[in-house]
């Protein structure tokens, strides 16, 4: 029993429920906010926000045309916008993405398509922190004498 519990994902709590759903010859015009589990088999022509601990899902069906703004985001479909998915990113197989992916985690499938940037979000990148420690207080001390002498000479 310890064994299955090893290999279950630590985020099935908000991955999996589904509280709204847009059906398959649905479209929305305008833009959607929510909480909760969002799941787009129709189109969406505005921008999707996000509350916390919520989680949009994206079939191969549906289409975003505009923004993207939750933690968790599963793309099968079109998003023709950014992607800011705070938390977590999974880009299935039928995945098409026209625009930059903010992430925190991100996961790709084989053949998903992203014309944009892959932009991880902030802490996650290179940090400037080790440039401030090279800057030692000894180069400088070094370079005055001779620089000193190069002004006497």
């Amino acid at each position: 029993m310890a064994g299955v519990r090893m290999f279950r994902r630590r985020d099935n709590s908000s991955g999996g429920r589904i509280d709204t759903l847009i059906g398959r010859n649905v479209s929305v015009e305008g833009d959607i906010e929510f909480c909760g589990g969002l799941h787009v088999d129709g189109r969406v022509a505005g921008s999707v926000r996000a509350g916390s601990a919520a989680s949009l899902s994206v079939s191969e069906h549906g289409s975003i045309e505009g923004s993207v703004a939750a933690p968790h985001v599963v793309l099968n479909g079109r998003v023709n916008g950014d992607i800011y998915g705070s938390e977590r990113v999974v880009l299935g197989s039928k995945a098409k993405v026209r625009g930059n992916v903010h992430y925190g985690v991100i996961e790709m499938a084989l053949g998903a398509e992203i014309q944009g940037k892959l932009v991880p979000r902030n802490g996650v990148g290179p940090r400037p922190e080790p440039a401030e420690p090279a800057e030692p207080s000894e180069p400088p001390h070094q370079g005055d004498p001779g620089a000193a002498g190069d002004e006497a000479a």
